[in-house]
Formats: C-alpha cells, structure tokens, sequence
C-alpha cells in the first residue's frame, strides 16, 4: 500500500510475476534461433503452429493475425489460474484482474471491427438491420466483456472456496480422529486438487479464449470478404 490509498494486492503482484516469467522464457527462447529447431526452440513453434492452426480453424483464414493475441491470451490465463497449483491465490480470484482481461478483449473486438469495416461501416452495422437495433447492439457490446470477466472470476473463486472448505474439513476430521498428523488434510485432497488446480484452469482459460475468438470473429466479418469463418 502506498501514502495516496493505492494498494497492491497478492492478486496483483503473481499476475505481474506471471507475465514477467511469460516475457523471459519468451526471450530465452528466441535468442538463439536456429534453421533445424530444436530444445526450447522446438517446443515454441510446435506451440505456435498448433495455436494458429486451431485460430485458422474456428475463426477463417482472414483472422489468422489475431493468432498470437489468442496464444498469449489462453497461455497467460492457464497460468495465472494455475497459480494455486503452489498455494497463492489466482490472479483470476480477483473480479479486479478479470474485469481487465474483459476490458482488453472488449478494446480488441472494437478496433478489429472498426479496421475491417472502416469507421462508417462500423458504425453502420450498430443500425443493422433497423436503426432501432442500436440501443441492443450497444449494450450487446458492453455486456458481453463485463459476462465473459464474471464468467472468469466467478468459476475460479468457486474453486479457490471449495478447495479451502475441503481443506478446512480434513483439518477437523483429522483433529476429531485424533490424528497427530494432520493424514486427512494431506492425504486425500489430491482429486479435488487435481479438479480445480489443474482442469478447471485448463478448462476456464479455454472458455475464455474460444468466446473471445468467436466475437472477434463475427466483430470482423465482413460480408462477402474472407474475413467470414
């Protein structure tokens, strides 16, 4: 916390951990590039390929470009939504963190259309296909990242609770069994660990990233341009 009332939350600090570690294995892996890849270098363009391919598949051809935003994006949410795979609290957790990822994605879908339609068209289709579809179009607009950023938070902190409740039992079943060490707390939550620290990251940054391609995806689509999945 600084003097002014600004605070720096745990939430904050791992979602900038997490980023700085994504920009250095980034950089370590691109610093000695090589025409037959191997190593590190390998693992990166298997990755990338099976990125723009999978983008190519559900978005078109012409959405291509927008491969290695999805990339960073889906990378960076599994990570931050693994963080508590090591005992922090996911970035994800907090509504702060996920209302930004919903913010950015809404910035995306804005200027991707504004780009392929021009600045008239794009404001043209809010009237499409009658001029009093505007206030709909707009709020269609505004909702879908402040839904897509409650979706994010509220499924992550679903698990960060049920997870510490699971926890928080074992503790008590162990103290009632009499148990010195506390067996039922370290023994037996590895499935529910397995669900929410492992799956439900996976699963919640690919839900996020597959609605992001399929509105920045109808956000350029063009009538009659290969923009159109």
């Amino acid at each position: 916390m600084f003097d002014n009332g600004v605070y720096i939350t745990e939430t904050t600090c791992w979602a900038v951990i997490v980023a700085v570690c994504m920009i250095v294995v980034g950089l370590i892996g691109v610093r000695k590039l090589e025409r037959n890849p191997r190593g590190m270098q390998a693992i990166a363009e298997f990755i990338v390929e099976i990125v723009y391919k999978f983008v190519k598949d559900n978005m078109g051809k012409g959405c291509v470009r927008f491969a290695p935003y999805i990339g960073t994006l889906f990378l960076y949410l599994l990570a931050c939504n693994a963080v508590g795979l090591i005992g922090a609290r996911a970035p994800t957790a907090d509504m702060n963190f996920a209302f930004a990822m919903g913010v950015l994605v809404f910035f995306v879908i804005q200027c991707g259309s504004i780009k392929a339609r021009g600045l008239g068209g794009y404001l043209k289709h809010f009237a499409d296909p009658f001029p009093f579809m505007i206030p709909i179009k707009v709020i269609e607009e505004i909702t879908f990242p402040i839904s897509l950023s409650f979706r994010l938070f509220g499924n992550i902190l679903a698990g960060v609770i049920i997870v510490e409740l699971y926890m928080h039992l074992m503790g008590s079943i162990s103290e009632k069994l009499g148990m010195i060490f506390p067996f039922m707390q370290i023994g037996t939550p590895l499935p529910v660990n397995a669900f929410f620290d492992i799956f439900e990251p996976f699963l919640q940054a690919f839900v996020f990233s597959m609605l992001t391609m399929g509105f920045v995806a109808k956000a350029v689509a063009v009538h009659g341009s290969e923009d159109e999945g």
